[in-house]
């Protein structure tokens, strides 16, 4: 298997690739990471211009000799190239994997809205040198990618089709071509460092968008580095999802294991 590596909105540090590599030929000898040297170049907060950013993506996107895109990190910028990068993807595209979270979620929607491979939301390399974690969450990433490997999904996966977005990303598709079609999806949303005033505007979005109406419910996954709010908000991220979905109109389904940290699950979008 050869999997790509690519970075649509910040750059990586250069000693994530040798980490990745090492740990990949240690554990899973059998597949081939190749880094795009884009990963690694520096333009102001981006990882590349515009344009640098999309060439990258459409180099590997559209090359069948990879079996799978694993976005390098988040950050910011990915949304920047989704109107050049989406009319330009080749009949290779659709026979990939495609996996990321965060800012990768603006791709990973407008990838899925048009039924292009086989989009996920799950750890990326730069996570490869966390401090509260020995690898765990990148080696997740290459089980589901390389073997299919069912043991770091969502455990809350039950045969229904699902998604899993940041909510700030969530908010920001709304209103727009890009955001996928989800009805009878169960919706997860995670997020990372907001004040709870921002995370309850955002929920208030999402709970009256017209595009989100059939959802078949709305699981919440850990809300982490909240910034402080002065006053104390006053409710939990729990109590406010809660009363959102009653407003909507749509269950609360409990808590997902998904957030930006160390635990977080493999989501594919879709049934699986």
């Amino acid at each position: 298997m050869k999997i790509a590596v690519c970075a649509p909105a910040r750059p990586i540090d250069p000693i994530v690739e040798p980490r990745v590599k090492a740990l990949a030929a240690i554990t899973f000898p059998e597949v081939e990471i190749v880094f795009h040297p884009q990963c690694f170049v520096e333009d102001g907060h981006f990882a590349g211009s515009d344009a640098v950013r999309a060439a990258a993506f459409l180099e590997f996107a559209n090359d069948p000799a990879f079996d799978a895109i694993w976005f390098a990190r988040g950050g910011y910028g990915s949304n920047r190239i989704l109107h050049s990068v989406m009319p330009q993807l080749a009949p290779a595209a659709a026979h990939k994997q495609y996996l990321g979270y965060s800012d990768m979620g603006f791709l990973l929607a407008a990838l899925y809205a048009r039924r292009i491979g086989r989009p996920a939301h799950g750890p990326m390399p730069s996570e490869v040198s966390r401090k509260d974690d020995q690898a765990h969450d990148v080696m997740r990433s290459l089980a589901w990618l390389v073997r299919g490997d069912r043991a770091g999904l969502e455990p809350s996966l039950d045969g229904r089709p699902a998604a899993a977005f940041n909510l700030s990303i969530l908010s920001a598709l709304i209103g727009t071509p890009w955001l996928p079609d989800l009805t009878d999806h169960v919706l997860m949303i995670e997020e990372v460092s907001e004040p709870l005033y921002r995370i309850d505007r955002m929920l208030s979005q999402i709970a009256h968008a017209t595009q989100l109406k059939g959802i078949a419910g709305i699981r919440l996954g850990r809300v982490t580095d909240v910034q402080p709010n002065v006053p104390e908000f006053g409710e939990t991220p729990e109590q406010m999802i809660a009363r959102w979905c009653g407003e909507m109109g749509v269950p609360y389904l409990g808590r997902a294991d998904i957030a930006h940290d160390a635990d977080n699950k493999v989501v594919p979008f879709g049934v699986v």
